[in-house]
C-alpha cells in the first residue's frame, strides 16, 4: 500500500473522526462502520485511529481555552480564599467528581464490552429514544452560571453510557444536561468541557500502541490535523446550531443509523459475526 493511498484514508478517516466526535451521534460506531465497509486495515485498526483522537482533544482544549482558564483561575482563587461558592470552583469540582466514573467504568469493562454492530446499531437507537425524551422533557431553563457541582456528578454518570460501543459520549452527556433542565448551548458546552479529562487520558492510554506500530508518522500526523481541523469545525458548528434550534436531527438520524445497521445484519448485508 502506497504512501498516498494511506495519507488519502488517514485524512478521510480523521474527517470522520472529528464531525463525529462531538456530534451527538458516536465516533466509534462511524468508524467502525466505515473501516468495516470500505475493508481498510492498516489505518482502520483500533490502535491507529485511537490516535487520531489527538486531533480531537487539541481542538476541544483550543476552542475552550479561555473558558477552561477561567475556570482553574477562578478555582485557584477560590481555593486561597476557601470560597467553596464560588461558581468556578463549583464547576471544576463537578467536572472532576463527574469525570471519575467513566474512567473508572472505562478501565474494569474495556475487554468486556465488544464494538460490534449489533451493539453498535442497538445502542444508537436507544440513545435516539433518550435525546428525543430529553428534548420533550427538559425545561432548558438554566444557563452555564447557574451550574452546580450535583450537574457534574450527574452529567459525568451519564457519561457512562458511553462506555456501550454506538452510544456516544457527546451524546450520552448531551442528553443528560437536557433532562437535568439545561439550556441547549449550555449542555452541549458543559459536555464538551466535562469530557475533556475523559478524552485526553482515554486516548492517551489507548493510543500507546501506535506509537510502536504505526510505521509512517507522516501518515499519523496527517490522520491527526485531519481530526483537528475537522473536530474545531464540528464544535463551532454544534454550538451555533443549537442557539436556536433543537436536537431533533440527530434523534432521526440516530434511528435511521441504527435501523439501517441492524436491518443488514438480520438480511445478511453484514456478517453476523460482527
Amino acid at each position: 500500500m502506497n504512501l498516498i493511498q494511506d495519507l488519502f484514508r488517514a485524512i478521510v478517516l480523521g474527517l470522520v473522526q472529528g464531525i463525529t466526535e462531538f456530534l451527538p451521534i458516536s465516533s466509534t460506531a462511524h468508524l467502525l462502520v466505515f473501516t468495516k465497509l470500505l475493508g481498510w486495515t492498516t489505518v482502520g485498526e483500533k490502535y491507529f485511529v485511537d490516535a487520531i483522537q489527538f486531533g480531537s482533544v487539541i481542538a476541544v482544549v483550543l476552542y475552550f481555552w479561555t473558558d477552561i482558564w477561567q475556570l482553574l483561575r477562578g478555582g485557584w482563587i477560590a481555593i486561597r480564599q476557601r470560597d467553596w461558592q464560588r461558581e468556578e470552583f463549583k464547576i471544576l469540582l463537578g467536572i472532576g467528581i463527574g469525570t471519575v466514573p467513566a474512567l473508572v467504568g472505562g478501565f474494569l469493562l474495556r475487554d468486556v464490552l465488544p464494538e460490534s454492530v449489533w451493539v453498535i446499531g442497538i445502542m444508537s437507537i436507544v440513545m435516539a429514544l433518550l435525546l428525543g425524551l430529553a428534548e420533550n422533557l427538559g425545561n432548558r431553563k438554566r444557563g452555564f452560571d447557574q451550574l452546580q457541582v450535583s450537574d457534574g456528578i450527574l452529567v459525568g454518570l451519564g457519561q457512562m453510557i458511553a462506555l456501550f460501543p454506538g452510544a456516544s459520549r457527546s451524546g450520552s452527556t448531551l442528553t443528560a444536561g437536557l433532562f437535568l433542565g439545561l439550556e441547549r448551548q449550555t449542555a452541549a458546552r458543559f459536555s464538551f468541557l466535562l469530557g475533556i479529562p475523559t478524552l485526553t487520558i482515554a486516548t492517551l492510554y489507548q493510543s500507546g500502541k501506535a506509537l510502536g506500530n504505526v510505521d509512517g508518522i507522516l501518515v499519523l500526523l496527517a490522520g491527526i490535523l485531519s481530526t483537528f481541523i475537522f473536530s474545531y469545525l464540528s464544535i463551532a458548528w454544534l454550538l451555533r446550531y443549537l442557539q436556536n434550534r433543537n436536537t431533533w436531527i440527530f434523534v432521526w438520524y440516530r434511528l435511521g443509523f441504527g435501523t439501517l445497521l441492524l436491518l443488514s445484519l438480520v438480511l445478511g448485508g453484514w456478517q453476523a459475526g460482527t
